[in-house]
């Protein structure tokens, strides 16, 4: 009888934590700004790319989808859902993942020019090296 509501407490503690730390853990909102630089297919001149997250987060209308996806295990993209593990962009976005080059997103680099240009240009923003590469500003 002992044995039964010690495994039952247990049991209860873990799934109660698991509650109350899931809202938090699905909340996270990652970095205010991240740094983007390729370490697999590194460049031989590394120009690092400024990504102010939280401003992006801040925007409004702005859906961590707009940016956010995943690939299936055919390597098919797959739209983002709340919670889900965002891993680097360029586990998936790199010479060795063999996408088509006429996608234009078979490195981090044609990755980021292709989704954050891409985003810019749509909505009449800066597109010039600067605005994302401080380094190359110098």
């Amino acid at each position: 009888m002992i044995k039964k509501t010690i495994v039952c407490a247990t049991a209860f503690a873990f799934l109660a934590g698991f509650t109350v730390a899931s809202p938090v853990m699905a909340s996270d909102p990652g970095p205010a700004d991240i740094t983007m630089v390729s370490t697999i297919d590194v460049p031989t001149k590394p120009k690092p790319a400024i990504f102010p997250h939280k401003v992006h987060q801040d925007v409004e209308g702005s859906l961590c989808a707009d940016c956010h996806h995943s690939a299936d295990a055919d390597g098919k993209k797959v739209d983002y859902v709340d919670g889900q593990e965002v891993a680097k962009c360029e586990t998936c976005h790199n010479k060795a993942a063999a996408f088509d080059p006429l996608l234009k997103i078979s490195s981090l680099k044609n990755a980021a020019h292709n989704n954050c240009k891409g985003c810019h240009k749509e909505k009449g923003m800066e597109t010039k090296c600067a605005s994302c590469h401080p380094v190359a500003a110098k």
